[in-house]
């Protein structure tokens, strides 16, 4: 894979591209309940529409990689890495527009196909802004670039929620459940905007061409490299892990236990397990500036209380109540404090924030109330530094592959519509509190991934931990 050294300016494009995608969930914040409340779904109907769209992912990697079998060669390779993400816009944008009709023929299946259409998009962009951001520079420091882009989206995230409710309901506390079909419809009309606009911004950017000069083999070529298996299976299993964890949540917080709270009170806690998201890719991204060792410090912990107030006022804004968010200030030093220690250095931090989510789910397996709810929702920021540190070890070396490697890891998220029905499973067994095991044994195999993947790449002279980091 050829690397060029980029302008900021060019990264920053990219990574704005990833601003909307965070809004896009704030949509899907608003297009579940509509759907749950105006069709009369059960709740597993209502969540076909987050498996179509983990699913889009699964099987828009999947036809990338039999077409480019078909023609003879790497297809996004040909096109390039620029207009893979522009046409995967494009597919968003008509999916966005199909929505439309489909939501006012009221028949759900269309809806779920219009849907996956537009995640459909989402996993072209994925599969090429992943190994672009990785190119721009040294595939040693993609971890930093990839980092700064999840910081932005975990920011559209956290803001889009407010933005859409205003624009659609003129209010920020309006219940998205009681949604008209007219707000819908201005809401895919926005978001197909918004996707129109981020076409625009990549057309006329002069993001540099990154090209793979070696020749196409067919076949599952890039599979003969071990780590790519092994970060194929971990992003399966982190993908799941960071979704389980809050879809079981609300059941959760039901539980007398763990407060009995109604629905206006789980939902503050859910976005507070969002948020550690956000403080965690935060303070990730500050590795990709150039600052002085002393400054980065400093930063390193006060960006995550940043992150935290940001939380706080979003959620003051909202009318909820964030009195019982102030202790979970302890959690927000103790990342900062993992970040410290892990230096900068990919493993070396996936291994510390693994056995921190292990240390964590094993407390709020052990306890109950504000302990064991506290340390659950921490696994958010264990969560929120993974991806960086797995995607690029599972396509570094790769070469030819890259490209390849790449879909066959998005295509993993598959893991997020597959790991929380089975919490779900065992929940309905044993009982929801025991069903956190689920994401301990997804925290224990990413600390064994980032040792096993390690000496994997150092036996192949691609030893990140060492190239990188250090106070």
């Amino acid at each position: 894979m050829q690397n060029v050294e980029t302008k900021q300016s060019q990264l920053y494009t990219l990574c704005s591209i990833w601003f909307f995608w965070g809004f896009v969930a704030a949509s899907n914040g608003i297009f579940i309940p509509f759907c749950k409340s105006h069709f009369e779904l059960s709740q597993f109907q209502s969540q076909l529409i987050e498996f179509a769209f983990y699913g889009a992912y699964f099987i828009g990697s999947i036809l990338l990689w039999y077409a480019s079998q078909i023609v003879g060669y790497d297809i996004l390779n040909k096109i390039g890495y620029k207009k893979g993400m522009i046409y995967g816009l494009i597919i968003s944008i008509v999916g966005a527009l199909l929505i439309i009709p489909c939501v006012n023929s009221g028949v759900f299946g269309l809806i779920l196909a219009a849907f996956f259409i537009v995640a459909l998009g989402f996993s072209l962009q994925q599969t090429a802004t992943q190994p672009y951001i990785i190119a721009l520079g040294s595939p040693e420091t993609g971890t930093h670039r990839i980092n700064l882009a999840a910081s932005l989206n975990s920011l559209g995230t956290t803001l889009g929620p407010l933005v859409v409710s205003v624009i659609l309901f003129g209010s920020i506390n309006a219940d998205a459940s009681t949604a008209s079909i007219g707000s819908i419809n201005i809401l895919y009309i926005m978001l197909a905007i918004l996707f129109s606009g981020a076409v625009a911004l990549l057309w006329f950017s002069d993001l540099p061409k990154v090209e793979n000069h070696e020749p196409f083999e067919k076949g599952f070529g890039a599979l003969k490299h071990s780590q790519l298996l092994w970060a194929m299976l971990a992003i399966f299993v982190y993908v799941g892990v960071e979704v389980t964890i809050q879809s079981n949540m609300g059941e959760l917080l039901k539980n007398k236990n763990f407060g009995g709270y109604d629905t206006s009170h789980i939902s503050s806690f859910i976005s507070l397990y969002w948020g550690s998201l956000m403080i965690g890719r935060m303070t990730g991204a500050l590795s990709a500036f150039n600052l002085s060792k002393q400054l980065k410090t400093i930063l390193t912990f006060v960006t995550p209380f940043i992150g935290f107030a940001l939380i706080l006022i979003v959620n003051s804004i909202k009318g909820n109540d964030v009195s019982d968010f102030y202790p979970y200030a302890i959690f927000v030093f103790l990342l900062g404090l993992g970040m410290y220690l892990a230096q900068e250095k990919p493993f070396k931090t996936l291994l510390i924030f693994s056995l921190a989510g292990v240390l964590a789910m094993a407390v709020g397996l052990l306890t109950e109330g504000k302990i064991a709810l506290y340390s659950f929702i921490t696994g958010g920021l264990c969560c929120s530094i993974m991806w960086p540190c797995i995607f690029p070890a599972g396509i570094a070396g790769l070469g030819k592959y890259t490209n390849q490697g790449s879909m066959f890891l998005i295509m993993m998220i598959l893991g997020g519509a597959v790991i929380p029905p089975l919490q779900g499973y065992i929940s309905d067994a044993v009982g929801i509190h025991v069903s956190y095991i689920v994401p301990l044994l997804g925290f224990c195999y990413l600390a064994f991934f980032a040792i096993k993947v390690k000496n994997i790449l150092i036996a192949k002279g691609l030893d990140f931990d060492k190239v990188l980091g250090g106070h």
